[in-house]
């Protein structure tokens, strides 16, 4: 049985990422890359799926033993666990290298006090836990085998197999310290290099020191934004600079539902706001490579955007359900791959163009092929903004003219007109001046609900929709304009939870509703973010502050967040950790720390 969604610690080497669970087990890791096949899919499945569990020694008829106590060190993603047990106390630290060579899986057991039996219990099975891989020793090694994957394991412990696993029991005092690594090669290339672990420990710690150090941002939320910015990083794939909205596929926005969705891609909609992150905290570099990979990964065929590629910018992410999964908490079907990139989606011309007008703004390096790329998709969205697209969210019902589509059209054509002003490129200027002024107005007459005083989620439609949040945000209107407080004061009613947090849009139970599925799904935290950061445009600081500070005590114990949160259960839900609940999380505090709207 997986943990809890928040019971998960995230470490990584800006490639691949792993999730331990607080009882010390290793339930989800895909190797070399993010959206490479899973050696352990615990999360998904069962034990029998794969996981590596190293802890106190117990039963193996109970369940195993939580940690007291968990952290990262410092400012870093290196994961130290401590137990106290009747025997003593004992420490393990689990990191992954910053890559130079094999992907590794680094696992530190230290004494702390007393003498404490261990075990390590290692279940290695590929492809997504439906391939039992040959394991045999070779020059003193261990590794696994199955088809075009080499995992090695190393360690000065002893081991041995049974049923398939590989155990290794043994006892630490005080002072003790045995290292257990994992690493990957192509199974037909030779052996990996023996791991170092300490030094691979030390040089881990002193590029995290380092790339925090490069962080501008010194206010009352400096723990929760560096935090986030950390976890920005560790979900960066460092060799194209793109962003995986997390590095986990399937876990449920519905426990025991079916929203369940594969977000180990890298998604246009998340360009601008993180681009913006980026640049507002220090990180130039990072927000480079960002630019940078989007170019590559819209060039060729600019007028057709994906809303996602893969991480290396590729176009095809066909969708498939693993049937051998059960699934999180029962929540099937699994899936791999996501139909979603094909969906027509209007509004990522809009986030595609502000991500490089801020760039632009910003003084990042100029870069000719995006200035011809703005004006190239100004020139489709001339002849397709005003037909119905599946929006934002990806809803799998019929297309609609969603209002935050026709807005971000908007932002596309008003951003490329500041371009064209600006000297630094050329284009019809009073032909776009136009186009820009018959969005605003069609968008004003169809998706304003005059009776209710609210914008609405498409034209014609009663639902609203948070996503109508970002309308002061991308300065569509001002926030004091009547039909944006009323806009803002109506999403309040109708789509926030008891507690105060926003939900994306209704949903039917049952019924298939707007986007096309059964079932409900928790208060959305982007949203959520967006309604703080609204709230404090329109003069209710205090409100946005304490909205805002709620948010902040739904991170984990290590201050990560889902996509999610169940008020129902009252728990975390979705992909994990999500970068688009981070992302507008540090957009927030650096909001409220500029409006002086903070605590103490």
């Amino acid at each position: 049985m997986a943990g809890r969604i928040e019971d998960y610690a995230l470490i990584g080497d800006m490639q691949t990422a792993a999730l331990v669970c607080r009882d010390g087990t290793v339930d989800w890791l895909c190797l070399p890359r993010f959206d490479s096949h899973a050696i352990f899919a615990g999360l998904l499945g069962t034990e029998d799926h794969g996981f590596w569990r190293l802890g106190p020694a117990h039963a193996s008829d109970t369940q195993p033993p939580s940690a007291a106590r968990r952290t990262y060190r410092g400012d870093s993603l290196i994961l130290e666990s401590e137990w106290d047990t009747p025997r003593g106390t004992v420490r393990v630290t689990d990191f992954m290298p910053p890559r130079d060579g094999a992907p590794q899986l680094i696992r530190i057991v230290e004494g702390v006090t007393g003498r404490v039996p261990m075990r390590s219990t290692l279940r290695m099975r590929f492809s997504y836990g439906r391939v039992v891989p040959w394991v045999h020793k070779h020059e003193g090694r261990t590794v696994a085998v199955a088809g075009p994957d080499s995992v090695w394991f190393d360690t000065t412990a002893e081991t041995y197999g049974k049923s398939l696993t590989t155990y290794a029991d043994f006892t630490v005092a005080p002072g003790d310290r045995i290292a257990f690594t994992i690493s990957w090669e192509p199974s037909h290339k030779q052996p990996p290099a023996l791991p170092e672990p300490e030094q691979s420990l030390e040089a881990t710690e002193e590029f995290w020191r380092e790339w925090v150090e490069h962080c501008t941002y010194h206010g009352p939320y400096r723990e929760a934004v560096i935090r986030s910015l950390i976890t920005l990083k560790a979900l960066t794939y460092a060799p194209t600079g793109g962003i995986v909205a997390a590095p986990t596929t399937s876990l449920p926005e519905d426990i025991g539902g079916v929203r369940n969705w594969d977000y180990r891609y890298t998604w246009l909609r998340d360009a601008a706001i993180t681009l913006s992150s980026l640049l507002r905290t220090g990180y130039r570099e990072e927000a480079r490579a960002w630019r940078e990979w989007l170019l590559r990964a819209v060039a060729g065929d600019p007028e057709n955007l994906q809303i996602m590629y893969g991480i290396a910018g590729e176009r095809e992410l066909g969708e498939a359900e693993l049937d051998w999964l059960p699934g999180y908490e029962n929540s099937a079907p699994v899936r791999v791959g996501n139909g979603a990139a094909h969906q027509l989606q209007l509004d990522v011309y809009g986030e595609v163009t502000e991500a490089l007008h801020l760039g632009h703004m910003t003084g990042l390096a100029r870069n000719d092929y995006a200035s011809l790329l703005q004006l190239k998709l100004i020139r489709y969205l001339e002849k397709h903004w005003d037909e119905p697209d599946e929006g934002i969210w990806e809803v799998r019902g019929p297309r609609r003219h969603f209002v935050h589509s026709k807005v971000m059209a908007w932002v596309a054509v008003d951003r490329t007109i500041k371009l064209i002003e600006s000297g630094d490129a050329d284009g019809p200027l009073e032909k776009w001046r136009e186009l820009r002024d018959d969005i605003h107005r069609d968008v004003c007459e169809k998706g304003y609900d005059k009776e209710r005083n609210t914008f609405t989620q498409s034209y014609g439609s009663r639902e609203l929709d948070a996503s109508l949040l970002l309308i002061p945000q991308m300065g569509f209107l001002p926030p004091d304009d009547k039909r944006v407080i009323g806009t803002i004061e109506a999403i309040q009613r109708e789509l926030s939870t008891p507690d105060g947090f926003i939900l994306r849009y209704p949903t039917q139970g049952d019924d298939e509703g707007v986007d096309g599925l059964p079932g409900d799904e928790g208060a959305f935290l982007a949203c959520s973010f967006w309604m703080a950061d609204d709230l404090a445009m329109i003069g209710r600081v205090d409100e946005a502050r304490k909205l805002f500070e709620k948010l902040l005590s739904l991170r984990n114990d290590l201050g990560l967040l889902a996509e999610e949160w169940d008020p129902r259960l009252k728990r975390q839900v979705g992909n994990f950790p999500q970068a688009f609940s981070h992302v507008p999380l540090i957009d927030t505090a650096l909001r409220l720390t500029a409006s002086g709207a903070y605590g103490g």
